[in-house]
């Protein structure tokens, strides 16, 4: 039996197998789910969804939400959901468990959702902004134009 295991998810996989442990599905990451969980995830994505043009993927152990990058995702844990929004400032607020700057232009703020009644404002409307955001943090300022003076002779 010859085989191999996957350096990422410890998965035993028999030589002939394919396997692509970073390709997953949105049904897959929140099928284990409680209720209250699964309830908070599908506000939470609704409430995403009613913003605007928008690709909604899973990717290893996250649901991204991106415009031309992503704006924020969700990584869906045992006894809550770990939200990740970037903004182009640092809010702070004690819902919010960390900031940390993830780009000269973007800050990332991790919230913390174990219920659906937590899907509500200020986290919908950091959502907002963060969407709104997305285009302008995402692409590449142009740089200042340095001007060098013609010497006089």
């Amino acid at each position: 039996m010859a085989g191999r295991e996957c350096f990422h998810c410890k998965q035993w996989i028999e030589e002939s197998e394919k396997h692509d442990c970073w390709t997953t599905t949105e049904a897959a990451l929140t099928g284990d789910l409680s209720e209250d969980l699964r309830d908070a995830w599908e506000r939470l994505r609704d409430t995403a969804a009613e913003f605007g043009e928008q690709r909604i993927y899973a990717s290893h152990s996250s649901i991204m939400f991106s415009r031309k990058a992503c704006y924020f995702f969700v990584r869906p844990k045992r006894s809550f959901l770990e939200v990740v929004f970037f903004l182009g400032r640092t809010v702070r607020s004690s819902k919010i468990r960390q900031t940390l700057q993830s780009s000269r232009a973007k800050v990332a703020h991790i919230v913390r959702v174990t219920h659906r009644d937590e899907v509500e404002a200020p986290l919908t409307e950091w959502l907002r902004e963060a969407y709104d955001a997305s285009e302008k943090l995402s692409g590449r300022s142009p740089r200042k134009q340095v001007r060098q003076r013609a010497r006089a002779k």
